[in-house]
Formats: C-alpha cells, sequence, structure tokens
C-alpha cells in the first residue's frame, strides 16, 4: 500500500449534485429550488430565527429580568471553614491573604463571612464582609471581625 493508491471504504462518500447543468440532468430549469419565493432567488440569506414570516419566537415570548450594573458579587466563606483551615494551619488570625494560600478564593474576589457551622477558636477574621449571624458567632467565640 502506498499513499498514491488509499481509497475512501467503499460506500462511504457520495459523488455531488451537479445543479443546473440542463434539463437532460434531470436538475436544470429550478435547479431543485422550487418555483418562485425567496428561497429561489439567488443571494438569498435566511435570517437567523426567521421563521417563514411567523412571528419568530424570540420576539412571541415576553421580555422579563433585570441585572443590576451595580451587583458587588462576593465569595461566601463560612465559619466553619474558618474553624477547619484555623486548626489545620495552626491559626489565630485569618485575612484575605490566607484565604488565597489555601485556595479558597483568588486574588479578585471579595469575601464574605457567612455563619454555617460552628466556630469554637478565638480567630481574628479579615474579611470584606460579614452576615450579622456570623459576625455574632466570631465575637461569641472570643475572636474579633476587621472589614477590609
Amino acid at each position: 500500500m502506498e499513499l498514491n493508491n488509499i481509497r475512501p471504504a467503499v460506500g462511504s462518500t457520495k459523488t455531488r449534485k451537479r445543479i443546473g447543468r440542463g434539463a437532460g440532468s434531470g436538475r436544470g430549469g429550478t435547479s431543485t429550488r422550487g418555483h418562485k419565493g425567496a428561497k429561489s432567488r439567488s443571494g438569498y440569506s435566511r435570517k437567523i430565527g426567521f421563521e417563514g414570516g411567523q412571528m419568530p419566537l424570540q420576539r412571541r415570548l415576553p421580555k422579563f429580568g433585570f441585572k443590576n450594573i451595580n451587583r458587588v458579587e462576593y465569595k461566601a466563606i463560612n465559619i466553619g471553614l474558618l474553624q477547619s483551615l484555623a486548626e489545620a494551619k495552626n491559626l489565630t488570625k485569618i485575612g484575605l491573604e490566607e484565604l488565597r494560600q489555601a485556595g479558597y478564593i483568588n486574588s479578585r474576589q471579595l469575601v464574605k463571612i457567612l455563619a454555617e457551622g460552628t466556630l469554637t477558636l478565638a480567630i481574628n477574621v479579615e474579611a470584606n464582609a460579614f452576615s450579622a449571624a456570623a459576625q455574632k458567632a466570631i465575637e461569641e467565640a472570643g475572636g474579633t471581625i476587621a472589614k477590609v
């Protein structure tokens, strides 16, 4: 076998439909486009979402929703995670840098501390925002909070 005699598998290829090659070809005349209408014309290209003149789906459905351009998005970190991180690394202060090094956030994320889990260690926590319940839990455990 040489590169010059490689052929596709039998039945895997079809001959192309040769359109507009005279009446004797069986595909002359209208060249398989039918009579009249936009699709029979040269230069026709169907618009995205066009449904033959019927009102398109994207125009039939009602508009809804709202995106607040001033939304501030926070990465949620629970106090249970702070507890486990402080135990694992023997920390008394947990800030944004400690969370970055542990791989919980990246450098561009803002952090909000939430109250899921339990906290028994007195930890000084530094974050961008705190829920009221998380703030209460940290202070009850003997720690302090600092908003950055």
